[in-house]
């Protein structure tokens, strides 16, 4: 299990996990916007990928987009801008957090702090481009912001196993010798 980090090591991760994060995320929506258009897509490897511009007035894959303008743009720009500063308060405050959940909670922070930045600049929508899928099974359409989300997640979600399986295995191991 990595140890915990200092608060200053926290806050250079963060930035750095931050900047790098935003400046993917707008430079690769600065070309989509360019170079795409909101009426037609590009496939690439046999339509595995495809490349499209999209407006994103809801969450995540759109979730909530059909809700009226009046509950869903404070709930996405407010509760959302809320639930991110909560999030780097705890990654900041938080004493006993090691480096790879420190750098997961900033993917996840940086991914919704970009995408909340274009809501608030284009009036209510998210800038998407990017959708995956075999035959008729595809994603939604997504952005880097997004991919930074989903990896955060899955990172703490693995770290947090990795580390579940390390205790029950550092209790047993003691168990064991205190059976001795």
């Amino acid at each position: 299990m990595n140890s915990s980090i200092s608060l200053m090591s926290r806050a250079k991760w963060i930035a750095l996990t931050v900047v790098a994060c935003i400046g993917l995320d707008q430079y690769t929506k600065d070309i989509a916007k360019t170079h795409l258009n909101l009426a037609d897509y590009h496939s690439f490897l046999g339509d595995t990928v495809r490349f499209g511009l999209a407006h994103n007035r809801g969450a995540f894959l759109g979730l909530g987009d059909s809700l009226p303008d009046w509950i869903r743009e404070p709930l996405l720009t407010g509760g959302v801008g809320l639930l991110l500063i909560g999030l780097l308060i705890y990654a900041l405050r938080t004493k006993l957090m090691d480096r790879n959940s420190v750098i997961a909670l900033a993917l996840i922070f940086a991914g919704g702090i970009s995408n909340l930045g274009d809501r608030i600049v284009y009036g209510g929508y998210v800038v998407d481009f990017v959708q995956m899928g075999v035959g008729p099974v595809r994603t939604g359409v997504f952005n880097i912001a997004d991919m930074a989300i989903m990896g955060g997640t899955f990172w703490l979600l693995i770290d947090s196993i990795r580390q579940m399986r390390a205790a029950k295995k550092a209790e047993q191991a003691a168990k064991k010798h205190s059976a001795h």
